[in-house]
């Protein structure tokens, strides 16, 4: 990182400016808390007077050496900070910062060292306060560990409350965490910049020194220092602006509730916001670039009816007087949870109603809904620690399906859930996987958890667990867990407990949990809560099989009369069986069967075990509606009768039993369970489909398998399977218009189906959608498309040079980020694999193309039958920019490092890609866990081609039409 400027140098006489004017610009009338923060700002003038002094390099300066003293990855558990008083200045014109932070600090041991987190921050005084003088002490650092320990020759720590200071300095990060600079280019061109915060997971100690680990739980009051020309934004409402030497302003933020480091933030910019209040008063927000404001309507809208939504639902009031949503130009997640100012990509969070589509408009409101959840489940409850980072974002993924269900039913967002748990399988089926909870010590791993483990299969296990439990027994137990943990730190057991024993609660007599008549009710008491009756139902014993093995079981059923013979073994792709023994899971088993479409119900617990039917039946479907995170084998004619039942009449199953029918037959091929004829067999009911979620798993099956073979040289039996796919859906396709008309799922499966027509160049969809382009075009991008098509147009009028250049000049243009979308994708799909050479190594840079935007770029380049090349080229020679950009271990590399390299399924690319990763260095990539995961798909598809190819020939030849 670039050497700190000085605070001497810093623009504006000095970075602090002494010289208090207790002059309200905004803001009540002068309190008694403004009072105290008054003689606190007295008292930082003069010791900030101290640190005026020009601070010289570490390796010269005696109160910092770099030493062998014994840092741990951990910092210890026995100095808390209890409240951090933090002044932070950044430059927006040098794109530096300045700061000073006291600490207070409960040493519950004595010690001779205060060990905290600092990385790249220089750190030019720190001090002991609380005396008549201020007494200084001596700084030493490790970078390995991002640490510092504070000390003095002559005093040891002794137990009880101490106050230190420190003041800092460091360049704003040009990565996209920490505290870092962004830009955003207006319609007249001129270029404006900002300053914003990413703290999670281990980024905080980047902006001031701090204690940077969840279970380190404080308040902070914020300072925040300014030009007039811009605005700052924190956690908590602004008390009162006040005047200071030299025109600066400097914002004054009341006191946040307790809460971890990671969840600190502020941003210094020009946005303009609107604003509501919500019905329980809080006062929302929503933050965007000036010429933007007009897209946040709807984000507004949103976020008071969920909010609302979550303060009755977990019946815990929301604990802030406001909720700020902030669109941030440069940013690499899709959102961030900051308690009470949500940080999010302009993509996520502003809507335009003419040019946004329905899948926009989902996207949106199921974010919103993710980062507002985590209010509670994240922030008033917080994980230990990061090992446990899904009891953040598992319950934050599950419940954005809850609570949108119920506030927008409209949007149908249950149609969207299985395709989380099919995403997770697909990671859990590995080798490479890890149990939910799994042991993680530094940033690089920490980083690596963010995944679709913590993320999708916590959701996942979850939705089974609620399903199991019932809805109402599963909301008293988490509305107990969060009242019980309130400003606390959890682990998994303390979840476990809260769900077991409902109805025997401590918290029923106390009043503390409404029932809802729930408990009283035995008419409540159905076969779906049977557990009621179980006195030695351990919820506990049951999940952890699901959270601290990794994972997921095949259950394989024999049907033998009325015995149905039941077997369970861990799903493991391309491993020797014999690893699998020691897995077993208590597994929620659900059921229908050709006699009865009522849910029945069994908890296996062992490897083996039999259940009886009242009478016999033609065929039995497992996990009903796929509530449960398993798949199933159906042995013995089992798979034949449900295949008849779908080509008889396919409606007797759900739309989310037919996908996951197709989705578990499919994986059974690739574990050799099923030979891949009858796999192909069942995808021939297809023809019959029109529900979202059966055609899209049914595409997510058998585009991948043509997908391997454009990048082999097997041109006509790619062709072949593309004629077959196109001949399964082209009625469906038939029956699409090109308009903006129908439900939410089926103007989503418009788009998905025309855009799979136009890149399979099929006649009267083409002719269509380049019609609609050239209109387009001549009227110079005025003419109003359908939302819900426009992409497929887009993708059409890309195909061309001058196409292709049309786009990219509405692209610089557009301020709506939907539209910048729908143009990045189709630009990507172009068959013009120069301009795709440009358009990425453009993305490095970021002056067209954000370079947050540049991972999904390449990862949809490398899809591209004409320019895949490109991306695994770009990945590699590039790898050393991106780490250090997006930072090691973050799912911005781990999605590139997996989805450049999914497609390849020969041995030479399989050699070329572990040759690659094997020469880097163990802190640059060599290590991680997606390399593993890259690794092992590549294995498995060469492991499938080598089987499958003859089989898949014989049956595209006995079925071409």
């Amino acid at each position: 990182m670039p050497k700190s400027i000085p605070f001497h140098l810093i623009k504006g006489t000095a970075a602090f400016s002494f010289r208090f004017r207790e002059k309200a610009v905004d803001g009540p009338s002068v309190s008694l808390l403004e009072k105290q923060h008054n003689r606190i700002m007295l008292q930082f003038s003069f010791l900030l007077l101290l640190s005026l002094v020009p601070p010289l390099e570490a390796k010269d300066n005696g109160n910092t050496t770099f030493t062998s003293l014994p840092f741990k990855m951990r910092l210890p558990d026995s100095v808390r900070p209890l409240h951090y008083d933090l002044l932070i200045h950044p430059n927006l014109t040098f794109l530096n910062f300045t700061g000073s932070v006291q600490i207070q600090l409960e040493v519950r041991q004595e010690t001779k060292h205060i060990f905290l987190n600092s990385k790249n921050l220089h750190i030019s005084r720190a001090l002991l306060l609380g005396s008549r003088h201020p007494h200084l002490l001596k700084l030493q650092e490790s970078e390995h560990f991002e640490q510092i320990a504070l000390s003095s020759e002559s005093l040891t720590f002794t137990r009880g409350l101490h106050v230190i200071q420190l003041d800092f300095s460091a360049n704003l990060s040009d990565t996209f965490h920490g505290f870092y600079k962004g830009t955003y280019t207006t319609r007249s061109g001129q270029v404006r910049a900002l300053a914003s915060t990413q703290f999670e997971p281990t980024h905080a100690r980047a902006a001031f020194p701090c204690f940077d680990e969840p279970a380190f739980k404080a308040n902070f009051s914020i300072r925040l220092r300014r030009e007039p020309r811009h605005i700052s934004i924190s956690n908590m409402p602004k008390l009162k602006t006040v005047e200071l030497a030299g025109g600066l302003l400097e914002d004054h933020y009341d006191v946040t509730v307790k809460m971890s480091t990671y969840l600190v933030a502020f941003i210094v910019c020009d946005f303009l916001s609107i604003s509501k209040r919500s019905q329980h008063g809080v006062e929302i927000s929503v933050y965007t670039v000036p010429e933007k404001i007009s897209q946040a309507e709807y984000a507004l809208n949103t976020a008071v009816t969920l909010l609302d939504f979550y303060d009755d639902y977990f019946d815990i009031p929301y604990p802030l007087p406001k909720q700020d949503l902030a669109a941030i130009p440069d940013f690499q997640s899709g959102a961030m949870e900051n308690w009470g100012l949500t940080t999010y990509r302009e993509s996520g969070l502003l809507f335009d109603p003419e040019r946004s589509s329905t899948s926009d408009k989902l996207g949106i409101t199921k974010v919103i809904a993710h980062e507002l959840a985590h209010q509670w489940f994240g922030n008033l409850v917080t994980m230990q620690w990061w090992n446990d980072l899904w009891l953040n974002e598992g319950f934050a993924k599950f419940m954005e399906f809850v609570s949108v269900n119920i506030t927008y039913p409209e949007l149908q967002v249950n149609d969207y859930f299985l395709e989380k748990c099919f995403t997770a399988m697909g990671v859990d089926s590995l080798s490479s996987s890890h149990p939910i909870s799994t042991p993680v010590e530094n940033p690089a791993q920490i980083r690596e958890m963010f995944d679709d483990v913590s993320y999708q299969k916590g959701a996942c296990v979850l939705n089974m667990l609620r399903d199991f439990l019932t809805p109402e027994a599963f909301k008293m137990g988490i509305i107990r867990y969060l009242k019980n943990h309130s400003y606390q730190n959890t682990v998994n057991a303390d979840l476990w407990y809260s769900l077991t024993n409902i109805c025997q609660s401590d918290d029923l007599d106390s009043g503390r949990l409404k029932t809802d008549g729930f408990c009283s009710d035995s008419k409540s008491r159905t076969s779906a809560s049977k557990w009621y009756m179980d006195d030695d139902l351990n919820v506990k014993a049951i999940m952890d099989t699901w959270t601290l093995q990794e994972g997921f079981p095949i259950i394989s059923v024999e049907v033998k009369g009325r015995e149905v013979y039941l077997k369970q073994e861990r799903y493991l792709k391309g491993a020797d069986p014999a690893k699998n023994s020691s897995f077993l899971w208590q597994v929620p088993l659900t059921y229908i069967t050709s006699s009865s479409s009522s849910v029945q119900r069994f908890l296996l617990k062992h490897r083996k075990d039999v259940l009886y039917l009242p009478a016999e039946v033609e065929w039995i479907k497992f996990n009903v509606d796929m509530r449960g995170y398993y798949i199933v084998h159906y042995e013995a004619g089992g798979w034949d009768a449900l295949i008849r039942q779908l080509q008889q009449n396919h409606t007797v199953f759900s739309g989310n039993d037919r996908a996951s029918l197709i989705h578990n037959i499919f994986q059974l091929v690739s574990i050799g369970k099923v030979p891949l004829d009858k796999a192909l067999s069942l995808s021939l009911y297809l023809r019959c489909e029109t529900e979202i979620m059966p055609v899209t798993q049914g595409f997510s099956e058998l585009v991948p398998l043509y997908k391997l073979m454009e990048k082999r040289d097997m041109a006509a039996l790619e062709h072949q399977l593309k004629s077959y796919l196109m001949n399964l859906f082209q009625r469906l396709i038939n029956a699409q218009r090109w308009s903006d008309e129908g439900s939410v799922s089926e103007r989503i499966l418009r788009n998905y189906l025309l855009l799979f027509a136009c890149v399979r160049r099929y006649g009267p969809s083409v002719q269509t959608a380049q019609e609609l382009f050239q209109k387009w075009k001549e009227s110079d991008g005025k003419m109003r498309l359908p939302a819900d098509v426009r992409l497929v147009v887009y993708t059409e009028g890309a195909r061309t040079e001058e196409g292709w250049d049309f786009l990219l000049e509405k692209y610089r243009q557009t301020l709506y980020p939907s539209e910048k979308s729908q143009i990045k994708a189709a630009l990507s799909y172009s068959p013009l694999a120069d301009k795709l050479k440009w358009l990425i190594e453009r993305g490095l840079e970021g002056d067209i193309l954000k370079t947050h935007e540049l991972p999904s770029l390449v990862i949809s380049v490398s899809k591209n039958p004409q320019a895949y090349k490109l991306a695994w080229d770009f990945l590699r020679t590039n790898w050393q920019k991106l780490v250090k950009k997006f930072d090691l271990g973050s799912s911005s590399i781990s999605r590139m490092v997996v989805g450049v390299t999914n497609q390849y399924s020969t041995r030479e690319k399989l050699v070329e890609v572990q040759s690659f990763f094997s020469s880097l260095e163990q802190g640059m990539g060599a290590g991680l866990r997606s390399v593993q995961q890259a690794l092992e798909n590549i294995e498995e598809n060469i492991r499938w081609m080598d089987k499958n190819v003859p089989l898949l020939t014989d049956w595209l030849n006995n079925h071409s039409t």
